[in-house]
């Protein structure tokens, strides 16, 4: 069984986790979108001057998933306002994947932050993400379109966890 860790993330993990995304992107989005839009994004959001950036004046929290004693995806949320929360990326590494070690690290990231409420937004054609998130307790909200500049367009889903009240035993 492996031992899934999930470690709170600094300034000096921008190499790591740019080394990620580019493995992963490429893994997982040439049957979503364009090689030139993966590029595009990469080049955009995970390079290392605009990691350093979402880390320090964005207020991102990025954590690395491990596997073991492997590093093989990250995660990156940052708070909107009290109690609730963003997933800005969620990513693990293809080879890893279906495994239950998402599972594993979105339960460990919820216990680390301690949300009454979770959004993030997934590309629609993104089937493996989206069921994943229905698996795990997320609802569609709404469906957004986002122009993320240079001619290209995000189709996505809007999901939405929310924290389940416990139940009192009378």
């Amino acid at each position: 069984m492996p031992r899934i860790q999930l470690n709170k993330a600094g300034i000096q993990d921008t190499e790591v986790i740019e080394r990620l995304a580019v493995k992963i992107w490429n893994q997982h989005y040439p049957s979503i979108i364009t090689q030139e839009q993966i590029n595009y994004m990469l080049n955009r959001s995970y390079n290392q001057e605009s990691l350093r950036q979402q880390l320090t004046e964005l207020g991102h929290q990025f954590f690395l998933i491990r596997n073991d004693d492997k590093t093989i995806g990250f995660v990156s949320v940052h708070m909107e306002d009290k109690g609730n929360w963003f997933i800005n990326k969620f990513y693990i590494d293809q080879e890893f994947s279906a495994k239950g070690i998402g599972t594993k690290a979105l339960a460990m990231l919820i216990k680390t932050i301690d949300p009454q409420k979770i959004t993030l937004t997934v590309n629609r054609q993104n089937f493996k993400s989206i069921n994943f998130y229905f698996r795990n307790g997320f609802v569609i909200d709404r469906v957004a379109d986002f122009d993320i500049g240079n001619g290209f367009v995000m189709n996505d889903f809007v999901m939405v966890w929310t924290k389940k009240p416990k139940l009192s035993h009378s």
